[in-house]
């Protein structure tokens, strides 16, 4: 038996597509203990990002653009410092890597920073990757493990007989049979037809919308990310941004808008003034998977069967290599680690309701449709 993965539209697109790429679980981390554990989940994942990256690039043959040079946290004006020493205290409390740095000694490591800006952090041990990259090489990687990757697939419905999954039935009224099925649909994970009434996740789209900026000039302006109070720009290293920060609870609404275009320029042309010499190649929209507590949704749902790979929000990128080691455990019949079993409890599916009896004891065969 295998694996297929069906995708309703292009493998790598959605918000993988839009996104910046940012494995920054130091510069993300949130106050509250929602916070601390997406913190420990992003942690654990940005250490396995170097060897995932190595391993798809020796399959792809390509890079997947893996850049450690690290974020500078900046802030504008009194208020925004203050937050940002705030932010700086609740990351030294946790031990983290984070440090304030003299407004010189950040003009040295970044020149393009605007002489105004008011207080710099030095995160150095994040990094970044380049998403549309990354999810090329995820595709050959697939190809070549003999995955069959079916695209254009449109919307499925979820198949199940005796209260066991039984596979999906596509749009076109096509069935695909298989012991497991993972459900990985992003924002429209709860829109999955065919779940029991009760038993799917809470995933609401959270739309995010980025610019993607070109210096004529190349590679120069910014050696590592840029994170300010709505926003950040993440340099790809050939001469190329994204810039973006967005967050707007509007549903489905996927039309990208001149507003958030002037804001997010605005806001940067403040820091980096040098923005205003990039070239636009393109606005996108995302909607990331959210949560009722932002933490995703990895784990065997209330039917037979079925896991749940979802809810990630603002961390897909981040918790891809994390979340592929967990759902490959868990279609294979076996438990995580015992350090991360703490971790993965509090990411259980069955945390947002009460799962249907016996699910918790089922065993699952090793065989998977994805639903992507």
């Amino acid at each position: 038996m295998g694996v297929t993965l069906l995708e309703r539209d292009a493998i790598g697109g959605g918000a993988t597509s839009v996104a910046a790429g940012m494995l920054a679980p130091v510069a993300e981390v949130e106050f509250g203990q929602a916070g601390r554990r997406l913190l420990e989940l992003g942690l654990r994942s940005a250490e396995r990002w170097p060897a995932f990256a190595t391993q798809l690039e020796e399959v792809a043959g390509h890079s997947v653009g893996l850049a450690p040079a690290g974020t500078l946290m900046v802030a504008r004006d009194d208020d925004e410092a203050r937050e940002l020493q705030r932010q700086l205290d609740f990351r030294q409390s946790l031990g983290l890597p984070a440090h304030r740095v003299r407004l010189s000694e950040a003009r040295e490591l970044e020149p393009a920073l605007a002489p105004t800006i008011r207080l710099a952090l030095d995160v150095p041990s994040d990094r970044a990757v380049d998403p549309r990259l990354a999810s090329t090489a995820l595709r050959r990687a697939c190809e070549a493990a003999g995955v069959r990757l079916r695209e254009h697939t449109g919307p499925a419905a979820l198949a199940a007989d005796h209260h066991r999954v039984t596979g999906v039935v596509l749009a076109d009224g096509e069935s695909v049979s298989a012991q497991q099925v993972v459900i990985a649909t992003g924002a429209w994970s709860a829109q999955l037809p065919g779940l029991p009434p009760g038993t799917a996740v809470p995933v609401r789209p959270v739309k995010g919308q980025t610019l993607r900026l070109r210096d004529p000039a190349g590679p120069g302006l910014l050696s590592r990310s840029v994170r300010f109070d709505e926003g950040y720009l993440v340099p790809r290293g050939d001469g190329r941004y994204v810039l973006g920060g967005t967050v707007e609870e509007r549903g489905f609404d996927q039309a990208p808008t001149a507003g958030a275009a002037y804001e997010l320029l605005r806001e940067a042309y403040e820091l980096v003034p040098g923005v205003s010499e990039l070239e636009i190649e393109e606005l996108c929209v995302g909607l990331r998977p959210g949560t009722p507590d932002n933490l995703p949704a990895i784990g065997h749902g209330a039917v037979p069967g079925l896991v749940w790979a979802t809810g990630h929000y603002r961390n897909g990128i981040l918790l891809a290599p994390l979340t592929a080691e967990l759902v490959a455990e868990l279609l294979a019949g076996g438990r995580p680690a015992e350090p991360l079993q703490t971790l993965v409890a509090a990411c259980a599916p069955q945390r947002f309701g009460e799962p249907a009896p016996g699910a918790r004891e089922t065993r699952l065969e090793p065989a998977a449709v994805s639903l992507r």
